[in-house]
């Protein structure tokens, strides 16, 4: 029996839950309680980016030879090891890796660097985009969320879409006023459906913030490791963020982490003074699957990323064949995959369709948005894709 509306009294849900108790992951399959495979689309919004059941990284969480706990003032050896990786992964001159446990705290610690570091009080965002549920990330998301939380910080200005040429006058009309400390976004946005900024905005927004003095922060909690095509996003545009965020597939799904990646300049200035400190940061047994995952990303990453490629052009050309009431709008890079299909009601009804037949997907507003795992099949992916089918 599916126990989902009924084990839950003590049990508080920011969401309403969809009706699937899973039991087990393996590869780009979930398991229901009843036995029934799903075709994972979902990838556990987007933390899954190497599929489940990933031997290596399962094996390097059951090792018994480590600490069970470090307090965060401690040295220890792995906290070094991973740092260093982080650092040979990301881009430009990010060399410092600071501690977190997840995206929402590492994007508050990145508006906290930008602050300190500037000693300025605005933050630059994108309209609608989410960056997490603490304060600051609420902040700097969609305006609206300022009706059920009238408190959120101040000097929080928003850039509407679309981010094109156009957007870089009143960019660099806000930014010339040297208040803003930081320019936050994700260098594609996947919360508004894989919004994809143009280049030629992404480059100018850079020589902008270098213009004037204002930190480049990239969020990619969900588009780094992989999931656009390149190790991270932000390469696409070929700039350099000053502060980049890093989290869910830093430990394929595997352990809860994140890390804020900055420069020797900046960490110079505010290291050990900032008083980033989180008693779960870096847990011992979260910093071992990361470094299995990150290790089993750069081993294979030639034959993933060649993958998603394949999977690229398999979405592209299986999207147009389903039959939606209207054309959609389809936008891809790499493995993030949104479809927009104009109503938000009828992509709800589409999510539930699919979820009754066997496909696990997500949506945002009225686009449906598709993380499949880099190691998905293009058997698996047309096997979803035929499922979408009989949803629309």
């Amino acid at each position: 029996m599916n126990n989902t509306d009924k084990d839950e009294p003590y049990f508080g849900r920011g969401n309403p839950a969809m009706q699937l108790e899973v039991v087990k992951a393996m590869g780009s399959y979930v398991y229901d309680a009843n036995g029934k495979k799903y075709v994972d689309f979902l990838g556990g919004a987007g933390v899954g980016n190497l599929g489940w059941g990933i031997e290596e990284i399962e094996e390097a969480i059951r090792k018994k030879d480590r600490p069970a706990y470090v307090y965060p003032n401690f040295h220890y050896k792995p906290w070094n090891e991973l740092a260093e990786l982080l650092a040979e992964l990301a881009p430009g001159k990010l060399q410092k890796a600071y501690r977190m446990t997840g995206g929402s705290e590492a994007v508050d610690a990145a508006l906290e660097m930008a602050t300190m570091y500037t000693g300025r009080k605005k933050i630059l965002s994108v309209e609608g985009s989410y960056h997490g549920n603490t304060m600051g990330a609420l902040s700097i998301g969609a305006t609206k969320k300022r009706k059920s939380f009238p408190n959120l910080l101040e000097g929080c200005e928003k850039l509407e879409l679309p981010l094109n040429r156009e957007k870089l006058d009143r960019v660099k009309k806000l930014l010339s006023t040297k208040d803003f400390s930081a320019v936050i976004m994700e260098p594609v946005i996947i919360n508004l459906g894989v919004v994809i900024p143009e280049a030629e905005f992404m480059k100018g927004l850079d020589k902008i913030c270098k213009e004037t003095s204002t930190l480049l922060i990239m969020d990619e909690a969900i588009t780094g490791f992989g999931r656009t095509g390149k190790m991270f996003a932000s390469e696409h545009f070929d700039i350099e963020p000053d502060i980049l965020c890093m989290a869910k597939a830093i430990t394929a799904g595997h352990a809860g982490m994140g890390a804020v990646m900055t420069t020797l300049a900046i960490d110079e200035k505010i290291g050990g003074e900032i008083g980033l400190y989180s008693s779960y940061e870096w847990h011992p047994i979260s910093v071992d699957a990361s470094l299995a995952a990150l290790h089993y990303l750069q081993k294979d990453q030639k034959r993933l990323f060649q993958n998603i490629e394949q999977l690229a052009e398999t979405f592209k050309k299986g999207i147009p064949e389903v039959n939606f009431r209207k054309k959609p709008e389809v936008r891809i890079k790499g493995a993030a995959i949104g479809v927009e299909v104009h109503e938000e009601d009828y992509a709800l009804n589409i999510k539930q369709k699919a979820l009754e037949k066997g496909l696990l997907m997500n949506t945002e507003g009225s686009s449906l948005l598709f993380l499949p795992n880099f190691q998905m099949t293009q058997k698996t992916a047309l096997e979803g894709l035929d499922l979408l089918k009989s949803c629309a």
